[in-house]
This record gives C-alpha cells, structure tokens and sequence, in this order.
C-alpha cells in the first residue's frame, strides 16, 4: 500500500504509535516531518478537503503557546491556514493520508479504521 502519507513528528508519541502501526501493517509510507518541511497553505486545504473539515482548528492545536501567541481565537478561516502554514507546530499529529481520505491518528484506532476502509 504505496498511498498512504503520514504528517509526522517523532518527538510526539501518538505519531510514533501511527507510524509503528503503519510499520508493523507492511506498510511503507510516504513520512513528511512537517516541523521540518512544512505543508503550503494549499496542502493545508487539501488535507482539510480529505479530512472532511471546514474549520481549520479541526486539524490545529489550539492548546499550544502559539495559538495564544498569535491570538488566533477571533481568527478567520484565512488567518488560520496563514498561521498554520507559517507556524506548523500547530498543526494536530498525526495526520495519516490514504488515496482520497485522511484522518488525524488520536487515538489510533482512526488510522486502523483508515486502512480497513
């Protein structure tokens, strides 16, 4: 299974659990470690498109320090992906891709119910 993509940070036990999944599956995924090389904001729409989300704080980490930083409470859909895309330790992980759907592997049994469909 060569479609399959994992936004991956290794610090983060929960990506490492999707990957070790994905792993022990025989799966070989494509891995992006999105700290090191970020989405685009049209990435970004994409994988809120295959998530099936209109609201970006869907995939974002609104509890990190930059959320509050950049005061992104109040702030718009655009605002939002800007964000993100500048500063993607806000986005959620892992976000496991699979041809035309995606899900955010918390808890890990999303990206189990992922490969099975």
């Amino acid at each position: 299974m060569s479609d399959v993509t994992i936004f991956h940070n290794p610090r983060c036990s929960k990506s490492r659990a999707a990957l070790a999944l994905l792993e022990e599956r025989g799966i070989d995924p494509v891995v992006i470690e999105y700290l090191k090389d970020s989405p685009s904001r049209s990435d970004l729409e994409r994988i809120m498109g295959l998530l099936g989300i209109d609201d970006p704080r869907g995939m974002m980490r609104t509890s990190e320090d930059a959320y509050r930083q950049l005061d992104l409470v109040g702030a718009s859909r655009d605002e939002l992906l800007d964000a993100m895309a500048a500063n993607p330790i806000l986005i959620e992980r892992p976000i496991v891709v699979r041809g035309d759907r995606a899900v955010i592997g918390r808890p890990t049994e999303r990206v189990r119910e992922l490969l099975s469909s």
